[in-house]
């Protein structure tokens, strides 16, 4: 049903409405309030207390308009208990004229103290008969509900009560029998609660959180039993895989193999794998996801590799070449910049096809996909994900899919967002590998971190020096400015400058300048948060660190101590710093774990933040939040599980209802 279907409701209004989120009037129910005023009592003048709201009624004695720094209307009331002003700054001659001596007025308002006299500014209020001046608006309280400009509180509650009386038809109670309160009792005590009853209204929030908690895991549940109908080709041959790890440079550590064999017994499985393939900075997933592709290859089918950003997958095309053509497996990069989408694509033959968003572009024919690899998977999500399978699916043959990530996800939020894969950890980093020594410095001493790089690249080694924004901010120095800076600051040393808006030959320039050891200290935004691997750099300053994430910081720093010198990370802030934000550093001063860290990071954040929205949907909670309803998870697991069996007729409308793109993720 649409909201211009509703008494009051023009096409003008209905756009302010989806400013809020709320496209259809089922929408508006669910658009809960912030918190309730009590207007259920009329309270004597003399009850007021400075600050708090009050439903008063009084008659009026006085009415004049007063000349001071501004003009106002100042109308006095008088009740049992004493005096009260109303002042008005925007008034119309109307308005003068209804407040005739005598006449019984009910305003609502916060009341404040001027002078010796209380005083409402702008309230609410309604002319009354005298024999109504007792008496309350309403029997229930009045909710406070999110808004924007344009769009008034009375507004919006006079569509949600609207709403609330076709709530039978909009939302029917797909789970009567599951929860001890039904939906429209609860969608009731919420929007209209009687006053005193707030243990009632919790209830009802809960209610609504557990089914919104359920509707997410459904959505992955219903991802994860398709897939097991789906067919894909089982991958068994071992020759190419085996002749790669012979020829690696480096042993695998134990967790690589145990997360290896978890990998290819899927793989060789004639239902298409979906894993999460987690492991910390440095950990080693490209050597393992580089050994899962050779599974591919090696029955001549095509691999598939996904990279968040051009620079990640430029490095990882120049590593998966150093290992597959000397073993005749071609390696072919395609990214945006490349003219024509980059290098052709052989019409038939084993391949591994490396490429950013541009792999989407133009309906591309990979021909015959056996693997799908995503890296960094919170930067794509189910939405991508799904997209680049669909593309790789030929003749209802699917490919297996292997997700990884860096940023380990908290084992709550892996329940809730990917029940719909399996999981693997490397837990273990390669041996050599040495903690980074991490301080946290306020930008007063952004001397001595200056001389502490000029030291640094005196011994040979390179540093990164990284800032959140590219042009001058009110809140961060931007990396043209400290370009310039250290450039200055620093003769004799090669300072160079990268970000999101170079062109890709001018990018690729700086970072293979970087890696050759040309360059001593780079600039750069955060697009070198992942993946970037130049063992010779030692030192990580990372500017206006207060501003950013737990889990973020700690992928920056994970880009120096990659060789076998000492490194350091240099955390800049600006005091003074939010107690969050100090705790924020103090974690990642103390902590090196990055599954450690990401706890405390969900913690800190809450889960919108971690997911942020490019889990396409998935983490755009209405109501819930995972972590703060953690709680509520593990009977929400079991009821998913019953209602997926039991009741799979209602998964569908659930999904519709409760996730932005609830219809994809029923029909995927």
């Amino acid at each position: 049903m649409q909201l211009t279907e509703l008494a009051g409701i023009g096409p003008a209004l209905a756009d302010k409405f989806r400013a809020l989120g709320i496209e259809q009037v089922a929408d508006l129910l669910f658009h809960l309030p912030l918190r309730y005023e009590d207007r259920t009592r009329v309270q004597p003048f003399g009850a007021a207390c400075e600050g708090e709201p009050l439903l008063a009624c009084g008659q009026v004695v006085d009415s004049q308009i007063r000349y001071g720094r501004r003009r106002s209307l100042v109308v006095t009331l008088q009740d049992d208990s004493g005096l009260l002003s109303v002042r008005l700054f925007h008034f119309s001659s109307r308005q003068m004229g209804a407040f005739k001596p005598a006449a019984w007025v009910r305003v609502f308002g916060e009341v404040r103290r001027a002078g010796y006299q209380l005083e409402m500014v702008h309230p609410e209020y309604r002319v009354v008969p005298a024999d109504q001046a007792g008496q309350a608006e309403h029997d229930t309280l009045t909710p406070v509900y999110p808004a924007v400009a344009g769009l008034s509180q009375n507004r919006i509650r006079s569509a949600v009560e609207q709403a609330l009386r076709l709530a039978d038809t909009l939302v029917p109670d797909l789970l009567q029998a599951r929860f001890e309160l039904g939906l429209h009792a609860a969608l009731r005590l919420i929007h209209a609660p009687p006053p005193d009853q707030q243990a009632q209204v919790e209830q009802a929030r809960s209610r609504l959180i557990r089914e919104e908690l359920l509707a997410h895991r459904l959505a992955m549940l219903n991802l994860r039993a398709r897939k097991l109908q789906q067919k894909a080709a089982p991958l068994g041959d071992r020759d190419l895989l085996e002749r790669l790890r012979q020829s690696l440079p480096f042993v695998l550590t134990g967790a690589q193999d145990r997360v290896l064999d978890e990998i290819l017994r899927d793989m060789a499985q004639p239902s298409p794998m979906l894993r999460l393939l987690q492991g910390d900075v440095g950990a080693g997933k490209t050597a393992v996801a580089a050994l899962a592709a050779a599974a591919a290859l090696g029955v001549g089918l095509r691999a598939v590799l996904m990279a968040p950003t051009e620079i990640l997958a430029r490095q990882h095309a120049k590593t998966l070449s150093a290992w597959f053509e000397p073993l005749g497996a071609p390696v072919i990069l395609r990214i945006g910049g490349q003219a024509g989408g980059g290098e052709p694509l052989p019409a038939t033959g084993a391949a591994l096809i490396v490429g950013t968003h541009a792999l989407f572009h133009g309906e591309p024919e990979f021909g015959a996909v056996g693997l799908i690899i995503v890296d960094e998977q919170h930067r794509f999500g189910v939405d991508q994900r799904l997209g680049l399978k669909k593309l790789a699916t030929r003749d209802d043959c699917h490919p297996h899919q292997l997700v990884m990530t860096a940023t380990p996800i908290p084992r709550t939020l892996a329940q809730t967002f990917f029940a719909d894969l399996d999981f693997s950890s490397i837990d273990e980093l390669p041996p050599g590998r040495k903690p980074v020594v991490t301080v946290a410095l306020p930008q007063s001493r952004r001397g001595e971190v200056i001389e502490r790089l000029r030291k640094a690249c005196a011994q040979g080694r390179q540093a990164y020096w990284v800032s959140p924004v590219i042009e001058a901010s009110e809140w961060a120095e931007a990396a043209e400015d400290i370009h310039a800076e250290l450039t200055a600051a620093l003769p004799g040393l090669n300072v160079a400058l990268v970000h999101g808006r170079l062109k890709a030959k001018d990018k690729q320039a700086v970072m293979h300048a970087f890696a050759a050891g040309q360059v001593q200290i780079l600039v750069a935004t955060t697009v070198i948060e992942v993946g970037v691997d130049v063992p010779n750099a030692s030192v990580m300053v990372i500017d206006n660190a207060e501003r950013m994430g737990l889990a973020q910081l700690h992928q920056l720093r994970g880009r120096v101590g990659r060789g076998g010198v000492a490194s350091h990370c240099v955390l800049m802030y600006r005091p003074p710093l939010t107690d969050t934000a100090r705790a924020r550093l103090d974690a990642l001063r103390h902590e090196h774990n990055g599954f450690r860290l990401a706890e405390r990071d969900l913690e800190l954040r809450g889960a919108g933040e971690i997911l942020g929205t490019r889990q396409s949907g998935l983490s755009e909670f209405r109501i819930a939040d995972p972590q703060r309803d953690a709680a509520w998870l593990g009977e929400v697991r079991e009821l998913a599980r019953q209602v997926f069996e039991q009741q799979p007729e209602v998964v569908g409308p659930l999904l519709v209802r409760w996730l932005p793109a609830g219809q994809k993720y029923a029909d995927a």
